[in-house]
């Protein structure tokens, strides 16, 4: 049976590789570091179709050392020992070079086992992972190790081997293929940076064309048909459902409606309804907040719509409450006073609440002081007595502090009159 067409094409040189510039492109640091032959611990991180394994596949091809190939998802702590065994036998005199996919599967202790090799360089690690190493990879093995991050590939680059791939399968089959003007940059933009899912659709396309007098038709309907949905990469448990949300809220953040409603179509595509409603209820209560407050229950409003008609119609109030959020003034002072207060907590800043405070109905023999003394504002003119609400460590502390916008200004502007007015202690 022959192998898919994403391993027939697989690159044997850098120059073959597409995509990559930062690290592959003349002069770029993983190029020398991989021309040098001197080759170190390194862990490969991207997403997946990228180049990962067809990188560190040309790098043992150009060492003398014993090559072995684990996949994390199914490798055992017997095949580390195995591997390890070797190292004091004829085959490993050289050292060995473990290629070891999907990393962030092997558990802590097996990650362990491979510490004192790697440091004394009995074996040099190659690690791929498609998941953040910083979270998923033992520490030892990152500080042995040199992280080198891969980028989702350019459409312009994966057209070059979209291209490459048309005119390999057409010799192989000795079939002429009949493709439409944009059914390259339709592969190559919508198979989300994947290379090798844009080779797996030309395979598609060629089986599936209709043929006629000897000549394959290859179609853009056809093409956008096998893409769909495919420029989107989304895992709700990895990196990239975590960089979705957060471009999502940090884009209602920064007031662009455009880029806000983008990524809520991403998440909504997807079907993560529940992530896109609680980061639009967050960004609403975070970031608009006292600017406009009143927002706080419309968004609720149209995220309980949402939640209520489901998709695909929940993206309409969903779209208008995004909208709404991204084009309202913007104020974290709630937020920042609430963090003020909770740090001042965490250092064991409080202390008892003020005896006028406190909810007493009767004093006991040891309390000098008889009586509550409690002032009721409503009882005073404009409605406002000055007495002591903070714990005696925390007297004058102040944890909100008005934002430019005219909701708070309005009434930080209203309190500063009160208090002028009736501000005097009433004891005096």
């Amino acid at each position: 049976m022959a192998s898919p067409l994403a391993d027939r094409l697989r690159p044997s040189t850098l120059d073959e590789v597409v995509g990559q510039p930062h690290l592959l492109g003349e002069n770029a640091p993983l190029r020398r570091i991989i021309e040098s032959e001197n080759i170190p611990n390194m862990i490969f991180y991207g997403p997946s179709g990228v180049g990962k394994t067809t990188v560190a596949r040309i790098i043992a091809a150009k060492t003398n050392k014993r090559l072995h190939k684990l996949n994390g998802t199914n490798a055992s702590t017997s095949d580390i020992k195995a591997i390890v065994a070797e190292l004091d036998t004829i085959i490993g005199y050289n050292g060995v070079l473990l290629y070891l996919d999907e990393i962030q599967y092997l558990n802590k202790r097996q990650q362990q086992s491979l510490l004192e090799y790697i440091e004394d360089g009995r074996i040099t690690l190659i690690a791929s992972t498609t998941e953040n190493p910083y979270f998923y990879i033992y520490n030892a093995i990152l500080s042995r190790s040199t992280v080198f991050e891969f980028k989702t590939v350019e459409p312009k680059e994966t057209e070059k081997a979209v291209r490459r791939a048309f005119a390999v399968l057409s010799e192989e089959t000795k079939e002429r293929y009949q493709i439409e003007d944009q059914v390259y940059s339709i592969i190559a933009s919508g198979c989300g940076g994947d290379v090798r899912k844009s080779l797996n659709t030309v395979e598609l396309l060629t089986l599936s064309g209709e043929k006629k007098d000897g000549v394959r038709y290859i179609t853009e309907e056809a093409a956008r048909s096998l893409c769909q949905k495919s420029a989107m990469r989304y895992d709700r448990d990895g990196d990239e459902h975590y960089d979705i949300v957060s471009a999502f809220q940090k884009s209602m953040r920064g007031s662009d409606p455009d880029a806000a409603i983008h990524y809520l179509a991403r998440l909504l595509e997807a079907g993560d309804l529940p992530s896109a409603c609680r980061r639009l209820m967050v960004c609403a209560c975070e970031d608009v907040g006292l600017a406009y407050p009143q927002i706080i229950p419309i968004v609720k409003a149209a995220v309980d719509a949402a939640m209520m008609v489901g998709l695909p119609e929940a993206q309409i109030p969903l779209a208008d409450a995004v909208i709404l959020v991204a084009t309202s003034p913007k104020s974290n002072s709630g937020n920042e006073a609430i963090a003020a207060a909770m740090a001042d907590l965490k250092k064991g800043k409080s202390g008892p609440v003020p005896r006028n405070l406190q909810n007493k109905h009767y004093d006991g023999e040891d309390q000098q002081n008889k009586g509550q003394h409690y002032l009721y504002p409503h009882a005073f003119p404009g409605r406002y007595v000055k007495q002591q609400y903070l714990p005696d460590a925390l007297k004058g502390v102040q944890y909100y502090f008005p934002a430019q916008n005219k909701n708070e200004q309005a009434a930080a502007e209203y309190w500063k009159k009160i208090k002028e007015m009736y501000g005097k202690d009433p004891h005096k």
